[in-house]
This record gives C-alpha cells, structure tokens and sequence, in this order.
C-alpha cells in the first residue's frame, strides 16, 4: 500500500470541507446494512466503497427521548454476516448484538429486529458487532442520541463522531484487515484522520455563542489526545452519564477508543478569527474539527452551566462485601507470553499466533466456555484488571456502567470503557443489576480479535 497521510490533504481537503452539517433523524425502523460510496478524500481523488447503514457514512443520527422504545429492523445486504451492538446502552440481553452470546449473527439477505427502551439519556453509538475490526472499519456505525426531557441551555447541540482509516492511493479502504501488526501491536491505526466521515470538518459559529458538543471515539485503535483553542469548555458526561457538577476543560484530555465525552463549550474568540477542537500527535497540533467565529451573540459570556440532569441512580457497589476478582492482560509484541488456553487445551504461541489468537486474559485467548464473574442480580462486584502487555487496551463492559476504584478507595464517575495503560492496574467495580450474558473485551477491535475478550453472567 502506498502510504498515504493526512497532510496529503490538507490543502486540497479544504474545497471540500463546508461548514458540516447536521446528521439527520432517523425516518423510518429499518437499518440497512449495505455497500456504497462516499467522498471521504478530496474531489480529486475517487469515492470511497463502504459500507454503511442507510447508505450515509456515518450513519443517520438516531435521536430519542429518554425512556422512549427504540425499534429497527436490521436488513444485511452485505457479502458477510452482521449485527448491530447498541453500545452504553443498558438493554435486555437478547438486544446487545453479540453474535455467538447473545444472538445468532444475520446473514446475508437476513433481517433482525431490535426493541428496547432508553433508560438513560446521554450519548451512545450504535455499530456492528460481527467482523467488527473489518465491518466498524468500513464505516458500519453511527450515533445515538438519547435526549433529556429539559436538556441543557445550549444554542446547538452537535455530534462529533472521531474516527481514522486506512485508505490506499485511489481512495479505496486498505484491505489488510487481518494484519498480523495490527493485531500483536497498538491495533488498526488509520493514515487519514476524520471527523463525521469528513477531513478538516468546519463550522460557523459565533462569539459567546453556547455549544454542545459531544465527542464519540468511533476509531479501530487510535486514542485521540485534544485539546481546545478560542473555546471554554466543561466536561459534564462521560459515556453517557451526567457529572455531578460540570468540570472545567484545562488543558488537553483523552478519549479512548468507543469513550464518549460530552462538553458544554462557549466560544470566546474573537469575531473574525476561528476556534479550534485540536487532535495532538508527537509531531504537533493538528486542527480536528475548525469553529469559524463569524459575529458575536451577546456582549458577555454565561455563567458556568448546570448539571445534567441525573440518570436513574445505580448505586454504588460496596467494596466491603465484593470479591476482587483478576483480570490479567497478557501477549502481544513485547509481551512475553509463552502460550495459552484455547478451545479446551493449551497452545503454544506458535500456535496461537498460527491461529490468529495473540492476547490472552487470565491465561486464556478467546472467549472461554465459563464466564469471568457468575452473581446474582444485585450482587456488588470489582474487578481488578492488570495490563501485563507493552500497550494499553480500552476496556468495555457490556449492559453495565461502572466506577473505577480510586487508590483512596473512593468511587469516580460512571463509565462503560476504561483505558488501561501498559504496566498499570485499575479496578473498577457496579452493582450487577442487568441479567444476562455479557461480553467484556478490548475495543481496540483488533485486540478484541486476536483473543482478548471474555464476558460475565448476572442471573
């Protein structure tokens, strides 16, 4: 593949970038998965093949009221099998889209239906669930939007869905889904860095103007570090969930793969001038979304925002009463694990790595026959997760939030991914309140396809 990067176009990509639209609503109960092509690179260079839901890249905005039935069919007109994971979403089990857990996959000319109640407002995506490092490359995801009944007092309220990939020279999506790299290394990093399917996404705005801005890491691997030029923000949700009380933005913060954070932002540079949501890497700053500050709303800016209003309360877990259960993170480049459990017996890496698999949780790569946590409804539970890899992995808890558990023993914010950097322990730990099967896994999906995953049940 000829290597393509993202300062290629720069230039040429702002013909194209007009100020960026909004997605729209959804219209009718069907999500069809299918091929189709989009202008991901600029005019010069041809259409993207991808495929999507509905035919648009990301997919269509699904926006509803807290507490409101979400019903869509699933029709998969793709060559492969699919299903869609409604991700931080606390639903029946029989809605998490996990082939092979929770659902059969649907195959080719298949349907499915989905039908759940939204208990908690906030922001949510939805993407494919089967061939997820392949199917989530080619564009198969979108967001959902769950809206408070009194949202916050904001002038506009805009999704901003953070992604890479890897194209080739003629814009088509790099095939090498199976990468042994990828997989034993930091997972599928894209050479092209985009924001709603878009290069160098743009907006109007306008001094002391209020947004809301709510930022969805939708990439295979990359960890995007941002940071805020000519904008006061606070953070006032993390995956979804409401902070107690807003917290000011002061210098630059993290998003993990499939982590969400919400921001209440006014923008407070100059008319004339732009503002700035800005992607860091090692060899600088690099402008991620541009806010073009095209007048002045008022003559002074707001006070600092409320909360959101508070989801339906989940408890806290009691330590007191928890069994710490481990989680060890093993293999990969660097690792230095020898071999594994899988399928029923023990592999050496050689044949592990002959297998696709090259990451193990608790000595075991893959998803195993017996469940990681087995408790009743209503049972606390802590899990301590040790990354023993040279990588950090973001960790996502199916049909759950928890809390990590801070070296004081206090409790922090809701959550449904963790990032676990390299040589570091984190415990988290939530009231097992949702029965069913649930998956656990890296969501760097390559990880995730290489063997780390497992999964618990709450009876």
């Amino acid at each position: 593949m000829t290597t393509l990067t993202r300062r290629t176009f720069l230039q040429a990509a702002a013909a194209v970038c007009a100020a960026g639209p909004a997605f729209a609503k959804s219209p009718g109960t069907v999500l069809k998965a299918a091929a189709a092509e989009q202008q991901v690179l600029p005019t010069e260079y041809p259409a993207t093949p991808l495929w999507t839901f509905n035919g648009t890249f990301p997919g269509e905005a699904l926006r509803i009221k807290q507490g409101d039935r979400v019903i869509r069919q699933l029709e998969n007109a793709l060559p492969q099998s699919t299903a869609i994971h409604w991700h931080g979403i606390r639903i029946d089990n029989a809605m998490d889209g996990v082939p092979g857990l929770t659902q059969a996959a649907v195959e080719p000319g298949g349907a499915f239906n989905y039908d759940f109640v939204t208990p908690d407002a906030g922001t949510y995506w939805y993407h494919s669930h089967n061939r997820s490092t392949e199917q989530i490359a080619r564009g198969l995801y979108g967001p959902l939007i769950v809206e408070e009944a009194e949202g916050p007092d904001v002038d506009r309220d805009i999704v901003l869905m953070l992604d890479d990939m890897r194209l080739t020279q003629t814009g088509e999506i790099s095939d090498d889904f199976d990468n042994m790299h990828d997989k034993s290394h930091a997972g599928r990093l894209g050479n092209i860095i985009l924001t709603n399917g878009r290069m160098d996404l743009s907006y109007e705005v306008r001094r002391n103007e209020r947004l809301r801005l709510r930022l969805i890491n939708a990439s295979n691997a990359r960890i995007f570090q941002l940071g805020l030029q000519g904008l006061n923000a606070w953070t006032v949700a993390l995956d979804g969930m409401p902070l107690g009380q807003p917290e000011p933005v002061d210098g630059a913060f993290v998003i993990a793969p499939a982590q969400r954070v919400d921001l209440i932002v006014d923008v407070v540079a100059e008319a004339g001038s732009e503002a700035f949501l800005i992607h860091f890497e090692r060899d600088g700053g690099f402008a991620q979304v541009t806010f073009d500050v095209v007048g002045q709303d008022a003559s002074q800016p707001r006070a600092a925002p409320s909360p959101l209003p508070p989801n339906p309360d989940l408890g806290r877990a009691d330590l007191a009463s928890a069994t710490p259960i481990p989680l060890v993170m093993e293999g990969g480049a660097m690792g230095g694990m020898r071999g594994a459990m899988m399928d029923g017996r023990r592999m050496a890496m050689r044949e592990l790595v002959q297998s696709g698999q090259m990451w193990a949780f608790n000595g075991t790569a893959g998803l195993p026959e017996a469940p990681l946590v087995d408790v009743f409804k209503g049972e606390p539970v802590r899990i301590s997760m040790r990354n023993d890899t040279a990588f950090p992995h973001a960790m996502h808890l199916h049909g759950h939030h928890f809390r990590e558990v801070r070296a004081d023993g206090t409790q922090g914010p809701l959550r449904d991914t963790i990032l676990i950097d390299r040589n570091e322990t984190r415990d988290i730990a939530f009231v097992a309140h949702n029965p069913g099967d649930w998956l656990l896994h890296c969501h760097m999906l390559s990880h995730q396809a290489a063997g780390m995953k497992t999964w618990m049940r709450v009876q």
